[in-house]
Order: structure tokens, then C-alpha cells, then sequence
């Protein structure tokens, strides 16, 4: 069980697509969900890419701003959520990949500023009482300003970085931003470009923790909605996702467990429940 933040930089590193593959590849034991906020106050993508706009604007992070205002927001906060799960032809759906959609315009930002911490503490009871696994998609500046609150209430961060020498001079300065903010981070790292994830490490003095292939074709079903190819779950990128959630998973539960005050043993208590 862990709450995760995917944070950005310039340079197009495909969070929200990232995040996506997380979410549908994520591996769940029975009656465990898998949430993926889209807190980028920049706006979100989902609603009107993967979900080509089929739902409207209903959902969202937008109406959570009026429910604060009326004491209505824990009630609010599952009512905006939306299934992504495939029921895979059975009966019944489980409803355990679930999608809280980001805003539909960045205007709208200005006032979540109590949302944001609101959100917060919402994930971490989400975690703590139901055993459920939160994402945070921060997109490119979501892990700075107000809406930072949620990178730092996160168990841990990571920044999506494409192995390319123009991301990853972008990625420069947010890596050591964060830092600054959140403590360690870590990296999750799009294979576009043409350097290792050794290399990738020795300039960004963080660990790469997990890698995506850059999969354009299979990057459009997730960030455009287009129709899926054949054996897409089965696919490069989303075997690369389902492996590398388990160790975004591993690693937040490594740093909580080093920030866990009940002593020597907690780390490998926490490595084996996220096992």
C-alpha cells in the first residue's frame, strides 16, 4: 500500500501516458483498489485524450472546490471518481482502477488552494484505512507551489524523465527543486534517447527505479484513445509498467519504512506486505 506522486519537467516526458500504464497494469490483491489523481494544475488529459470526451466535463477535481466549501467533501471525493477497470467479459466489474479526473482548465487552479491539502490527508487515509494504493499525477508543475503539499504527504516521489540530452538538462534543476522539498526522489525513465539508465543516474545523482519503453503506438491508446492493437495489455509497455509498479511500490515502502520510528525491522515488514 503506498501513495506515489509522478512529478514532470519541460520537455514532454509523458506523465499523465506513464501514470495511465501504472494504473491499468497495477498489480491488485483482492478487495484493493488503485486510484490515479490527475492533480497537474495545469489541467488534466484524460477526460478529453483516453476518454475521447465521452463523459463531459461531470467528473473532476473542479467540483471538489464546491463540495470543500459545503463540508461535503469525503462524500464529494468518491462521487468524482470513474472506472477504468475492463471487466474482461465478466459478469461483474471490480471497479478497483479508478480515475479522479484533473481539471478542464487551469484557470480553475486558483481556487483549490485548501483542496490540495484536503487531498492530501484524503490519500493518506485511503491508504491507511482501506489498503488502497494512490497515484498522483503532478505533471510538469504540480510538485511546486501550493499543490506541492501532495508530493510532500506522499510516501514517495518520482520524477518522469525521457533519456534524451534536452530532458534531461530540463530535468536538472526539478530533480535537485524537489529535493529540496521532499527529500530523496527517484526517476522513472521513458527510453526515447540514447543514454543508459547508468548514465541517466550519474547526471541526475538519483536513482532510476523503474523504465518504460518509448512505444508511441501503444503511447496513443492511453494518451489520445485510439483504438487498442492486439495484445496491447500484453505489449512492451504495459509488461514494462506492471513490472516497474512493483518496484515504485518496493521503494516507497523502503522509505517509509526508514522514516518509521518502530525500529531496525520495519523496512523488511513494509518490503514484504508490498511484495
Amino acid at each position: 500500500m503506498a501513495v506515489i506522486a509522478l512529478a514532470g519537467c519541460s520537455g514532454a516526458p509523458g506523465v499523465t501516458t506513464s501514470a495511465l500504464a501504472l494504473l491499468l497494469s497495477w498489480p491488485l490483491e483482492a478487495e484493493r483498489r488503485m486510484i490515479l489523481a490527475e492533480c497537474d494544475p495545469d489541467g488534466g488529459a484524460v477526460l478529453h485524450g483516453l476518454l475521447q470526451g465521452t463523459l463531459g466535463d461531470r467528473y473532476g477535481l473542479r467540483n471538489l472546490s464546491v463540495a470543500a466549501r459545503k463540508n461535503e467533501f469525503g462524500e464529494a471525493f468518491w462521487r468524482q471518481l470513474i472506472d477504468l477497470g475492463s471487466d474482461d467479459g465478466k459478469r461483474e466489474s471490480p471497479h478497483d482502477r479508478l480515475l479522479l479526473p484533473g481539471l478542464t482548465d487551469p484557470a480553475q487552479s486558483a481556487s483549490l488552494g485548501q483542496v490540495w491539502k484536503m487531498l492530501a490527508q484524503m490519500f493518506r487515509g485511503i491508504e491507511a484505512d482501506h489498503g488502497h494504493d494512490v497515484l498522483i499525477d503532478l505533471g510538469r508543475r504540480g510538485a511546486y507551489g501550493p499543490s506541492g503539499v501532495l508530493a510532500e504527504q506522499a510516501d514517495t516521489t518520482f520524477v518522469v524523465v525521457r533519456n534524451t540530452l534536452r530532458c534531461l538538462q530540463a530535468a536538472e534543476s526539478r530533480v535537485r527543486a524537489l529535493e529540496e522539498r521532499v527529500g530523496d526522489v527517484g526517476v522513472l525513465m521513458i527510453s526515447e534517447g540514447p543514454y543508459p539508465a547508468g548514465e541517466v543516474q550519474r547526471v541526475l545523482q538519483v536513482p532510476v527505479v523503474a523504465t518504460l519503453p518509448y512505444a508511441p503506438k501503444e503511447a496513443r491508446v492511453l494518451s489520445d484513445g485510439v483504438e487498442q492493437p492486439r495484445h496491447f495489455t500484453r505489449s512492451p509497455l504495459m509488461k514494462a509498467a506492471r513490472a516497474g509498479s512493483t518496484a515504485l511500490v518496493q521503494r516507497a515502502a523502503l522509505r517509509r519504512a526508514r522514516l518509521d520510528p518502530r525500529g531496525p525491522h520495519a523496512a523488511d515488514e513494509e518490503v514484504t506486505r508490498a511484495r
